[in-house]
């Protein structure tokens, strides 16, 4: 005998498909929520994991500009000292160079021309003195630049003042310094000159010797004489 379902099945079924899209959904929701869930974890974590990378940064940072000041510092402080270092050389290097200037000085000037006063400013110096004539000044400028201490000589003045009936002109030098390479020889050469003064010293000391020669010289005759003297004797006996 045939079965024959009367009930409505398409009801049914449709309301089952229902019940199973919604937990299809629901379970799609709690599945896009755990997913968001763990990627905002994940998220966190490595926004926490670059701000402590960011901090750490940011202090080594500041230690690196706290030393880099400190360097600028040490820098400067070497500047200085190196600045220091150059002035102590140019002293010890020029500290014989007035000595010398004012000797060229004296050699220089002409008898005709007399120095009223000078300045010196780095390698230059000015001269200020009075002459007899304009051929005393050219003499005077020809003698400086001949100088090995001194070089170009420029005349910034030479004028007629009326004032003194022997060296009536008056004139003004600029004169650029200079320093000559025997010179830089002559503390190599200087220290030669006490050892060669020893050495001429020490023959001067010999002579004392021979002169003992001639003090037992005269004791021989003496000796010779005794028998001579006992000659006679004999002949007598």
């Amino acid at each position: 005998m045939a079965h024959i379902n009367l009930l409505p099945w398409r009801i049914e079924r449709r309301k089952q498909r229902e019940r199973e899209f919604f937990m299809q959904l629901g379970a799609a929701f709690v599945i896009a929520l755990l997913c968001v869930g763990v990627w905002a974890t994940v998220m966190n974590m490595r926004i926490d994991n670059q701000t402590a990378r960011n901090s750490y940064l940011q202090g080594e940072i500041k230690q690196l500009d706290e030393r880099i000041a400190k360097i600028k510092d040490l820098e400067k402080v070497r500047e200085r000292l190196l600045a220091r270092k150059q002035i102590i050389e140019q002293l010890q290097a020029n500290r014989s160079q007035m000595v010398h200037l004012f000797d060229e000085l004296v050699k220089t000037i002409p008898a005709s021309a007399r120095l009223g006063g000078l300045k010196q400013s780095g390698d230059s110096m000015t001269l200020e003195g009075v002459a007899q004539s304009n051929a005393s000044v050219a003499e005077y400028m020809r003698n400086i630049e001949s100088s090995p201490w001194m070089g170009h000589a420029d005349l910034r003045k030479t004028e007629n003042t009326h004032g003194d009936s022997r060296m009536p002109y008056t004139f003004g030098l600029d004169v650029a310094l200079s320093r000559p390479k025997s010179d830089d020889q002559d503390p190599d050469k200087t220290p030669i000159m006490p050892a060669a003064a020893s050495t001429s010293a020490a023959p001067a000391a010999k002579p004392p010797v021979p002169a003992a020669a001639p003090a037992a010289a005269p004791a021989k005759p003496a000796t010779a004489a005794k028998p001579a003297a006992a000659q006679p004797a004999g002949g007598k006996a």
